[in-house]
């Protein structure tokens, strides 16, 4: 398994392109705008599918254009379809300065918390992660977690935005993420990569938490 980061559109967006090196497929997390470069990366793979953490508009607003390029599906949590299709949902009619509002297509599979999915000879494994938006989920792919806005190096998502939570998200950094191995790599939406081991000991929304 090979990882691939792109820190995509003006807000750096992180999104990854896992690649099987032995099969020469892939999937793409979250799609993020002006996302040419991962689709360069992208064309020298089959994609199998496009997985979304949620559905804010920095994670999708590439997802027309990868769709039609790698003619690939979306997965999505079910809180979340109607996101990809309002403005004020995910966010981009609040946020004029970065381009306009934001629609697109449904997405045609819909995640559940504990999904195991097997795309492209890998198995991943889907947490729902609610609190950051109410559909966020993380992908968890053998010692590698794909956190979205959930779970940041020294840092967690925010929740003042619409459907935001702070109970919530912490309830499921506690939950699904804390009880991971230590040495579980964490790869976030935004910023650089983590372990879950460090972020027991200095995240400060986190250390100290615990039960």
């Amino acid at each position: 398994m090979r990882i691939y980061t792109f820190p995509l559109g003006p807000l750096q967006t992180n999104c990854y392109i896992i690649a099987n090196e032995e099969t020469n497929e892939a999937i793409i997390i979250d799609a993020g705008m002006h996302p040419g470069s991962l689709l360069d990366k992208a064309s020298e793979y089959k994609v199998r599918a496009i997985l979304m953490t949620h559905a804010h508009f920095d994670h999708m607003g590439g997802l027309d254009e990868i769709r039609k390029k790698t003619g690939a599906p979306v997965y999505i949590h079910p809180n979340e379809q109607e996101w990809l299709q309002n403005p004020d949902l995910n966010g981009s009619s609040h946020w004029p300065m970065v381009g306009d509002a934001m629609r697109t297509e449904r997405a045609e599979y819909e995640l559940a918390d504990g999904d195991v999915l097997d795309l492209a000879g890998m198995s991943i494994r889907v947490l729902e992660t609610p609190g950051h938006t109410p559909g966020g989920v993380s992908f968890l792919i053998g010692e590698h977690l794909f956190s979205g806005d959930t779970l940041f190096a020294h840092s967690i998502g925010r929740t003042d935005l619409p459907g935001g939570n702070y109970g919530q998200l912490i309830r499921s950094i506690q939950e699904k993420l804390m009880p991971l191995p230590e040495e579980t790599h964490v790869y976030p939406g935004h910023g650089p990569e983590t372990t879950i081991g460090f972020e027991k000991m200095h995240n400060p929304f986190i250390a100290g938490t615990l039960r």
